[in-house]
């Protein structure tokens, strides 16, 4: 629905509407009382519990990366896809079993 124009998700408060269902419940956080943390360059709002997302968001418009691969020229915004990076080097496999 992004690329097509359309907003069918309404605010039932302020009757603003949305392209997805997932920016209408970010926006929703607007009308609470939690705090809520919008990027300066988009619309995208964050809700308190989650400041981190907003500064790993705003790395989509800053180009900026967190973590640099030892071993190759890739840079990543989260940990786990460096380690994930890292093992493909080593040659090491992770070997992940559900929690029963």
């Amino acid at each position: 629905m992004t690329h097509t124009g359309k907003k069918p998700f309404q605010c039932s408060q302020c009757k603003k509407s949305f392209s997805g269902k997932g920016n209408l419940i970010r926006h929703m956080l607007t009308h609470t009382r939690e705090t809520s943390y919008q990027c300066s360059q988009c619309d995208k709002v964050f809700s308190e519990k989650k400041k981190y997302g907003l500064t790993r968001h705003m790395m989509i418009h800053t180009g900026k990366t967190s973590y640099q691969c030892s071993q190759c020229e890739k840079a990543f915004k989260d940990k786990i896809k460096l380690t994930t990076s890292e093992d493909t080097h080593s040659g090491e496999t992770i070997s992940m079993q559900p929690i029963k």
